[in-house]
């Protein structure tokens, strides 16, 4: 009797069950209901019904479960997408800012610090992007012994130089860690710059050597993009005074700087040297970052961060030079007799036009080759300057493919010391030269530049005055 009982509440049980899990059948899946309504009547059906049953409840719920998985990747991955995609800029109208008679013409890419503005071809960083094309550019290798003070003295005379006014900066750095390290420095700049140009735009500049008339064209702005950065398109129409000529527009270039691991990274030196200086391995680096943009510039400048100072744009004595032309300078210290020593060629400065330069960093990069294969490694006693006066007295380099017209200027780079302090005791002999060597005692040459600076009506715009 109690088996009775136990096998009636079971079947009991199991019906319950099946009549609740039938609504679902229902809903889902309709089709089953003709056939769980036949095999209901049969006793001895009930157990398999019941495991079909389960099978078709777990059928669903792995369906129902795949299906929010699925909808979660996907709403996942457009949330990424949507994250990464670095909109296009088109369209973009310029708008001048009027004061007085003079319109200055805004740049695209303000001076904030986002580092995901990529310079050329996903490399590089864009710190400033110029108002317009530039025919001239400036490289500026930065040596990794270089502190700050000197780095952001560099920078600050760039600017007041009026040598962006007509060419792009580039600087080039040895890693990653050291640009990152250098580019608060480079956007601080920058930013001094700009609030530089407003002062002079609302006050009388009778007691500063900034000239701010070097950065105003009155010519119309070339309608081909610069190189740099992401393609805009801009509505030069809806800008006035362009059309007829009239008002003043700003010409800036732009600012960025590459890592030599992005130009030549396999350090193609390497294997020749057992220490790869930045001085020998930027030259690894010019072919690649001059062939992306050999049609974008005529004239070119390699610089050294580290050793040199410019003052005023030195690009006026190459401008009119053949594109294969290429300018070298020695160093003659004044004071002493000349020797065969001191007439070696000063790589601290290479300007001339753009195909002789290039052609010029091919050649030198053999000879660094060649140099260190005759060299021990041990001594590392390859130089670039040394090198360097090697070409200038090879005449294979003006024949064959080659054809550089190496010049060796009549007008030597003068150190700092024979400029200032003891011998000078001012810094007026200063600006009559468009480059300088700030020589042995870099901490005189940088008193002198900050003292001329600070004394005049700029004094308000750098902090550090």
């Amino acid at each position: 009797m109690a088996k009775a009982n136990a096998n009636a509440t079971t079947t009991s049980s199991c019906s319950s069950s099946n009549q609740s899990n039938m609504g679902l059948l229902l809903v889902f899946f309709p089709q089953d209901n003709k056939f769980h309504s036949t095999n209901s009547k049969s006793p001895t059906l009930k157990p398999t019904f019941s495991n079909n049953n389960n099978n078709n409840l777990i059928l669903p719920k792995a369906q129902f479960t795949l299906s929010i998985c699925a909808l979660l990747f996907f709403i996942t991955l457009l949330l990424f997408t949507l994250s990464t995609f670095e909109p296009s800029i088109s369209n973009i109208t310029p708008h001048p800012i009027t004061k007085s008679k003079t319109r200055i013409l805004l740049s695209p890419y303000p001076n904030t610090p986002l580092a995901t503005h990529h310079a050329l071809q996903r490399m590089g960083t864009l710190y400033r992007r110029g108002t317009r094309p530039m025919h001239d550019l400036t490289i500026c290798h930065v040596e990794d012994e270089i502190n700050e003070h000197d780095f952001r003295l560099f920078v600050r005379l760039i600017h007041r130089s009026g040598l962006t006014a007509k060419s792009d900066v580039v600087f080039l750095f040895s890693s990653r860690s050291i640009s990152d390290s250098f580019a608060r420095v480079i956007r601080q700049e920058n930013n001094v710059f700009s609030s530089l140009v407003s002062f002079h735009e609302e006050f009388v500049k009778s007691e500063s050597n900034f000239n701010l008339s070097l950065f105003y064209s009155n010519k119309k702005f070339e309608m081909a993009e610069t190189v740099w950065g992401k393609r805009i398109r801009r509505n030069f129409s809806e800008v006035p005074g362009i059309e007829g000529g009239g008002g003043l527009l700003l010409s800036v270039g732009s600012v960025l700087s590459f890592d030599a691991t992005e130009l030549d990274p396999e350090n193609s030196l390497g294997g020749f040297l057992e220490r790869v200086p930045m001085s020998l391995r930027r030259w690894a680096c010019y072919p690649m970052l001059l062939g992306r943009v050999r049609r974008n510039f005529k004239h070119v400048m390699l610089v050294d961060v580290k050793n040199m100072l410019i003052l005023k744009d030195p690009f006026g004595s190459v401008r009119n030079r053949s594109p294969e032309s290429v300018f070298l300078f020695t160093n003659k210290n004044s004071g002493k007799t000349r020797s065969k020593t001191q007439k070696r060629v000063n790589s601290g400065v290479v300007i001339g036009g753009a195909r002789g330069v290039r052609r010029l960093c091919n050649a030198v990069v053999v000879e660094i080759v060649r140099a260190a294969m005759q060299c021990s490694k041990e001594k590392n006693s390859v130089s670039d300057s040394v090198i360097l006066s090697e070409l200038a007295g090879n005449e294979f380099m003006r024949k064959g493919s080659n054809n550089v017209n190496i010049i060796g200027s009549t007008e030597s780079i003068p150190e700092a010391s024979f400029l200032v302090g003891r011998n000078s005791g001012t810094a007026t002999s200063l600006l009559h030269h468009s480059i300088i060597e700030r020589g042995d005692d870099n901490n005189e040459i940088s008193y002198v530049i900050k003292k001329q600076i600070c004394s005049s009506i700029d004094s308000s715009v750098y902090r550090d005055c």
